[in-house]
């Protein structure tokens, strides 16, 4: 991977990080130098199994864990993220889930509390929490960064039970829209990432029968696309001489199966 000389040190809080693209992530940035707050909640074996691979690469990891779904929960893991990492330069907020498909005729609203309580309340509940950190670090020299992770499910309405999940990342996509507008003024750039259907564990689990064969075919690319193909995006946002004049983005990384 190429060096990014502007990402080495600075101390980023990655939500979610455990497995998927969020464990690759948190790889990612940690091998560029950066200093990585690697959030997680149920899966604590595979958590503390990407922060030894760190670890033994040279890198600096701290495990956080917290429910996503509890604001006060999360907000506390931004702050011990902050502490124990010195300082806080960036949050990408990558923590989400399907939950479990339903349709909207059936949804009840326990169904509706579980998903945007992870998906949409949890990034505006973290980023909250980390403005004040971001600013700072933004006053001192260090332009701040906010990346959400939302979906292809946020622009095409999903489908097979999946509406619920892809209106809450459609909720994130705006959310990134207007937080880029206030918080460009502080030096603290706001952007999104949207991921197609990416072979994670996340898949393994909500995937139909024959859904990913369908969309492989489908895809212009030829193929799913694999947590490791996010990260170059994450790290474009993230780093300010790659990125400085683009905010409010949403950057599509799907194999050519949404064009924009």
């Amino acid at each position: 991977m190429l060096r990014i000389p502007d990402l080495e040190g600075r101390a980023v809080l990655i939500t979610g990080a455990s497995t998927g693209i969020g464990a690759a992530l948190a790889r990612g940035f940690a091998a560029q130098g950066a200093k990585v707050g690697l959030h997680y909640n149920s899966s604590g074996a595979a958590a503390e199994a990407v922060a030894a691979g760190i670890e033994a690469a040279g890198g600096t990891v701290r495990l956080i864990r917290a429910d996503a779904a509890d604001p006060e929960a999360l907000a506390a893991a931004v702050e011990e993220a902050a502490t124990g990492l010195g300082r806080l330069d960036g949050l990408i907020n990558n923590a989400g889930s399907m939950v479990r498909r339903v349709d909207y005729a059936e949804a009840g609203i326990e169904d509706y509390a579980a998903v945007m309580d992870l998906n949409a309340r949890s990034v505006v509940v973290a980023s909250r929490a980390a403005i004040p950190h971001l600013k700072a670090a933004a006053a001192g020299g260090n332009s701040g960064f906010i990346i959400n992770t939302t979906s292809i499910a946020g622009r095409n309405g999903a489908s097979g039970g999946a509406g619920l999940y892809g209106s809450s990342k459609a909720f994130v996509a705006n959310v990134t829209r207007g937080m880029a507008k206030e918080l460009a003024p502080f030096g603290i750039r706001v952007n999104a990432v949207a991921p197609g259907v990416i072979e994670t564990p996340f898949q393994d689990r909500f995937a139909l029968p024959g859904q990913l064969a369908d969309v492989a075919a489908s895809v212009p690319a030829g193929r799913l696309g694999s947590a490791e193909d996010c990260v170059g995006a994450y790290l474009f946002l993230a780093s300010p001489g790659l990125s400085a004049y683009v905010i409010g983005q949403e950057l599509q990384v799907n194999g050519g199966q949404l064009m924009i």
